[in-house]
């Protein structure tokens, strides 16, 4: 385990004051998503934070020469639920007109910079085009996931029927506000053994909590472990951009933990908990003790079973170094890729400009095919052969062979032989819970961890999220899922954290994932599991589309590309609550003339005017569908 409870040290700790984050004086993370220059550069150790590293000072309240403030348009200029980008000399204000009020606020989604005026505004809140994060248009808050932050409000006044916004130019230029948060104020912080609430997994479940946690005012201890060397980072950027550094990755800089209290154990593996004294114990014998449990292990990549399966140069992807060296290995060699999924296909499609020859191995008949169905996964495998990547569909690996052992050939149960200087292992994961066997929380037969819609375990007080978990997904009838995506994790461990505060919170996000290959990105929303049809609208050759997964008489989710904001609509309508018909989008697909590319929430309008017709249906009032003309 790394090194900041081996040789326990008291830590003094003062009460400190947070300033609303118009105050803050230095941004935590640039707006492309990556680490700044603040951010913690792994050494593979933890530690307690050196009294010596400053925070940045709080600035005061913007002074009048710190802000700007411009007529943008007249009241009549926008309809009621129409957005517009305004100028206002030091950056840009997406500008919201909703149940005839005004609201003004950053008008790049905080995530990956996504202009949000291309994107869906429903129940008072905008959701993100491309990976479906939700922001309320009162406060600028974060409501829904993927990301961490929320955006800035700004100030709007109506004079005269004129329109006027006033912003803080430094708000303008950062374009994403860090909620604020309470502080640790415990005492129990000096005492290595003991802590108030506990944290196993850094992903993306386990520092949403943390930080929901210090948001709803939470002050005493908390401690977050990881297997990793490295603090919390995007482990889902890793096989999409092979090339990316830890400090790249990173969600949050080190600075942010010191600041806000979130005590960080890396390189540190629970092996047993004992529920009935709250305790977990390291395997280096360290025992730490807790109030409440979050339990957010997510998964171990499965392994090739085949002999020869110790050669060298063969990876499952979970770190940024596996990531830099598949790609040292590859460049300009060959490289195979068992497993035709999301990684190995990113990771193939990233290889291509790299390596000599890219070769994929996939048991099924094409790509995707139980995900996305046979059409789009052959829509999609083209586009990698025309990219030059070969496939080997419908086996298996046989053997490794290896040369002074290292890599030299994969071998097939179809006899083929591939040439192979490094190979990647892309066939699914397990959850990583076999440490709670003997705990008394309850495991299913594979091994994922039962919730319920609170995050909650069999043990009071001990919760769960992420990629080990089962849980209920509301608008499929409450039906138990496993969805390791990664936008769920942020959803479920926000979730955990409202409950170990008593707030009785549940969990209805709609599952949203996203892939990007040959810089072109599908998107995804809903649960298509034993989905039975699939609705196809667009052109697939030209990878321009949206596909519709019903399953009786029901769409239980959708995919596209080049087709947006079309899954954020569709997410934004299953959240609502309401369903959408396959009659309604079998006929919405008769009408060529118009395009699928709005999903109103308010149910006011039909599917197709009736007058398009010959005999208008009784459409659903819950789920209306708008056609958009051309």
């Amino acid at each position: 385990m790394g090194g900041c409870f081996s040789k326990p040290k008291p830590v003094e700790l003062k009460i400190e004051v947070v300033l609303p984050e118009k105050e803050r004086g230095k941004e935590e993370l640039s707006a492309s998503g990556k680490g700044s220059p603040l951010a913690y550069q792994g050494n593979g150790t933890a530690r307690h934070f050196h009294a010596e590293e400053r925070l940045p000072t709080p600035q005061p309240y913007p002074s009048p020469q710190d802000c700007v403030e411009a007529t943008v348009c007249h009241v009549k200029d926008l309809e009621n639920g129409q957005m517009r980008e305004v100028e206002l000399g030091w950056g840009k204000v997406l500008l919201v007109k909703d149940n005839g009020e005004f609201h003004a606020l950053g008008h790049k989604c905080p995530h990956y910079g996504a202009p949000l005026v291309k994107g869906v505004l429903s129940r008072g809140r905008v959701r993100c085009p491309w990976h479906g994060a939700c922001f309320n248009i009162s406060t600028g808050d974060l409501e829904d996931f993927p990301g961490l932050d929320s955006l800035h409000k700004f100030q709007v006044k109506i004079e005269k029927e004129k329109v006027t916004v006033r912003a803080s130019k430094q708000a303008l230029q950062l374009q994403r506000r860090t909620k604020v948060m309470a502080k640790c104020i415990s005492p129990s912080a000096g005492h290595s053994s003991g802590t108030n609430v506990l944290i196993v997994g850094a992903g993306a479940a386990g520092l949403v909590c943390a930080e929901t946690l210090r948001q709803e005012g939470f002050s005493d201890r908390i401690v977050l472990c990881t297997l990793d060397r490295h603090l919390p980072y995007d482990r889902a950027k890793l096989s999409k951009s092979l090339d990316a550094q830890p400090e790249q990755l990173a969600l949050r800089p080190k600075e942010f933990f010191r600041a806000y209290g979130i005590e960080m154990l890396t390189e540190a593996q629970v092996v047993t908990v004992d529920v009935r004294n709250k305790k977990a114990v390291f395997k280096d014998g360290f025992k730490l003790e807790y109030s409440k449990l979050l339990l957010a292990p997510g998964s171990s990549p499965k392994t090739l079973t085949c002999k020869g399966r110790d050669v060298e140069n063969v990876f499952t992807i979970r770190t940024p170094e596996d990531a830099n060296h598949v790609l040292r290995l590859a460049r300009g060699r060959n490289a195979v890729v068992v497993g035709a999924g999301f990684l190995g296909m990113e990771v193939a499609a990233y290889l291509t400009e790299k390596a000599h020859s890219v070769s994929v191995v996939e048991l099924e008949e094409t790509p995707f095919r139980r995900f996305l169905g046979e059409r789009v996964g052959r829509a999609l495998m083209k586009m990698f052969e025309n990219n030059h990547v070969k496939f080997y569909m419908q086996t298996e690996v046989l053997e490794l062979r290896a040369q002074e052992g290292k890599l030299q050939e994969v071998v097939l149960k179809s006899s083929k032989v591939l040439r192979a200087d490094v190979c990647v292992v892309g066939i699914g994961a397990v959850p990583a819970t076999g440490f709670l066997r003997q705990s008394g929380i309850s495991l299913d037969s594979r091994g994922f961890i039962p919730v319920n819609k609170m995050m909650q375990t069999n043990i009071p007080g001990v919760f769960a999220a992420g990629d080990a978990v089962t849980f209920p997904l509301a608008w499929r009838n409450n039906r138990k899922v496993n969805i390791p995506h990664w936008q769920m994790a942020h959803a479920q461990g926000r979730v955990a954290a409202q409950n170990m505060l008593a707030q009785e919170a549940e969990i209805n996000t709609v599952p949203y994932l996203w892939t990007a290959m040959f810089g072109k990105s599908l998107r995804y929303a809903g649960y298509g599991e034993g989905f039975d049809d699939v609705i196809i609208q667009g052109d697939l050759e030209e990878l321009k589309f949206v596909a519709f997964y019903t399953k009786g008489d029901e769409v239980i989710a959708v995919a596209s590309m080049n087709y947006d904001p079309i899954v954020s609509k569709v997410a934004e309508v299953l959240a609502s609550g309401r369903a959408i018909r396959k009659r309604e989008v079998e006929l919405f697909m008769l009408h060529s003339k118009y395009v699928c590319s709005a999903f109103p929430v308010d149910c006011s309008e039909p599917l197709l005017p009736p007058a398009q017709l010959s005999n208008p249906p009784t459409l659903p009032k819950s789920t209306p569908l708008l056609g958009t003309r051309l």
